[in-house]
């Protein structure tokens, strides 16, 4: 049997397509259903054309479409990932936000803990040592004490202003405890200017 007869025996001539040769096997395959010599028959026509298909192949004499040759064209490419940037905070803002590091949080921490203790029995000289030590440790981070004053005094107003007015409302609780409105206050001011000398610069 010739190889011209199996491209006969299924339907099809020699320049038909792969899937045009693939749809005439399956709609035979249907219509014989149950017949099994015929079922070979249609099978083996089926891969004698294929073997021929890859001979002609093999010698150049089939041109094989792109979407064979390079399936990977036709694959559309993952669109482009491009991260979202952090987002950034102000410059001006950038310039006063400090990252510190441990011993940076906590150096400052242990100093101003003791100056509230001190602040127990003598408030105003603890006070006056924490806005030293807060001039102290912005002054060393950036060599501007304009700057470092500037943050110091707005710190020790706030915070013996924000403590006072809190005071207010812990009077109760602070009088069981003996502590004056003042000690309180400058305990508040000591949080604050801790905040301020490790946080920002």
């Amino acid at each position: 049997m010739s190889d011209l007869n199996h491209y006969q025996r299924l339907g099809v001539d020699e320049n038909a397509s792969f899937e045009e040769i693939q749809d005439a096997r399956n709609r035979l395959m249907e219509e014989h259903d149950g017949d099994r010599k015929e079922l070979e028959a249609i099978e083996a026509a089926y891969d004698a054309v294929l073997m021929d298909r890859l001979r002609l192949r093999q010698e150049g004499k089939i041109k094989v479409p792109d979407r064979i040759r390079f399936p990977e064209r036709l694959v559309e490419p993952p669109p482009e990932f491009t991260p979202v940037p952090p987002k950034q905070t102000p410059d001006w803002l950038q310039r006063f936000i400090d990252t510190p590091s441990r011993a940076d949080v906590l150096w400052p921490a242990g100093i101003f803990a003791a100056l509230s203790l001190l602040s127990l029995t003598a408030p105003p000289v603890g006070l006056a040592l924490g806005v030293g030590f807060s001039l102290y440790f912005l002054n060393r981070k950036e060599h501007k004490f304009g700057r470092a004053f500037l943050l110091t005094l707005l710190g020790l107003i706030v915070g013996v202003t924000a403590g006072l007015w809190l005071s207010g409302f812990v009077q109760s609780f602070l009088a069981s405890a003996g502590v004056l409105p003042e000690t309180f206050a400058a305990c508040v001011t000591f949080v604050l200017l801790w905040l301020i000398t490790s946080f920002l610069r």
